[in-house]
């Protein structure tokens, strides 16, 4: 594979994971409130409740409204995701315990590296390829690769609260090459979801790559296509199960 200018990950599920899973984080943290809920109830429910949710973006909001605005967002989720597992009433003081989970999910003590992930992005840095993160999640994703210590490696971090864009729409895609002054087609974008990263990224030129760590088989598609050109899912996407063999193809 030639070698591009500019390389594109996203963050959660293809940099760092989740240590064990959001419902155990969430029971754990509920006991600490006196709430009894299971961790697989929770997860459930979780998943259920971000699907449903509107994507994280806000493109009407001025900067200075932006941390409300993700905050209330995830207080939202977590606040359908606890009722839907039938204990919301039991929180004497939700808010509270949603300001505490919050801030939790700031700091590293829910994440964890994929092993490979600092040398192959030393290697593609050493190699002067320039690196940028292209993710959903919302502003504390700074603060997580500070903590995670990846922040280094990276020129440019674009999140979708923030440009008014979520993935899969083109427009953080845009938002992301115009900070490297690249065109897409000098860009690649690694990530773990089919239609966020993968199908998103090819529908705008880009090479997109999905990482796809636990063999999944490609989804039937249940949601509108990207692109014209792409009304089924494509049978053989170009995909990896780290980013080492990625590394691999680069060098050779």
């Amino acid at each position: 594979m030639e070698r591009p200018r500019v390389i594109f990950l996203d963050a959660v599920g293809t940099l760092f994971g989740i240590q064990g899973s959001v419902g155990a984080i969430y029971s754990q943290l509920a006991r600490q409130f006196g709430v009894e809920v299971s961790e697989a109830d929770l997860n459930l429910a979780f998943g259920q409740s971000f699907r449903r949710s509107e994507p994280a973006a806000f493109p009407s909001a001025e900067p200075s409204e932006i941390p409300v605005l993700e905050f209330e967002w995830w207080q939202a989720i977590a606040q359908e995701t606890f009722a839907q597992a039938g204990v919301l009433q039991q929180f004497s003081d939700f808010a509270t315990f949603f300001k505490e989970l919050y801030a939790y999910f700031e700091t590293p003590n829910p994440w964890y590296v994929y092993p490979e992930v600092p040398l192959v992005l030393e290697e593609w840095r050493s190699q002067g390829i320039e690196l940028g993160i292209l993710s959903n999640f919302d502003s504390r994703l700074y603060s997580v690769l500070d903590a995670l210590d990846l922040a280094k490696f990276f020129t440019s971090i674009t999140i979708s609260t923030e440009v008014g864009a979520a993935k899969p729409t083109p427009a953080i895609f845009a938002a992301g090459l115009e900070k490297h002054h690249c065109k897409a087609i000098a860009a690649w974008h690694i990530g773990d979801s089919y239609q966020e990263d993968y199908e998103a990224a090819q529908a705008v030129g880009l090479q997109g790559i999905w990482l796809n760590r636990n063999d999944k088989s490609v989804p039937i598609r249940s949601y509108p296509s990207p692109s014209p050109t792409m009304l089924t899912p494509d049978p053989q996407p170009r995909a990896i199960r780290n980013l080492s063999e990625l590394s691999e193809l680069i060098t050779r």
